[in-house]
């Protein structure tokens, strides 16, 4: 499994952005999608996932109501929707892939990385 990450930039605050993550598997509906991010000096945190069917999606606290995530089965990619952007908000951006029967918010239990996409907030 290969994740490409895109949609990342620069943006004010207040803005919006929508990051894509493509992956590169035959049946993208058997594994369930993450979002993380890092900022420097933090450690990696949890934003979002949905699950292999698609109909359940967790969201970290600080998100909810901002952010939303998505999948396309037919395009093989999940997409993270983020609006209210704050200057907190900049940090790289990674998507992941876990197996069946893996559990969400642990990075850990994400078998599969993207290489990121920075996103910066300015004030």
């Amino acid at each position: 499994v290969q994740l490409q990450a895109s949609g990342g930039g620069l943006v004010q605050a207040g803005g919006s952005l929508r990051l894509s993550c493509a992956a590169s598997v035959r049946t993208f509906s058997l594994y369930a999608w993450g979002w993380f991010r890092q900022a420097p000096g933090k450690e990696r945190e949890f934003l979002a996932d949905i699950s292999q069917s698609g109909d359940v999606t967790y969201l970290e606290d600080s998100v909810k109501g901002r952010f939303t995530i998505s999948g396309d089965n037919a395009k093989n990619t999940v997409y993270l929707q983020m609006n209210s952007l704050k200057p907190e908000d900049t940090a790289v951006y990674y998507c992941a892939g876990r197996n069946l029967f893996t559990k969400p918010y642990i990075p850990s239990q994400y078998a599969y990385w993207g290489q990121g996409t920075l996103v910066t907030v300015s004030s």
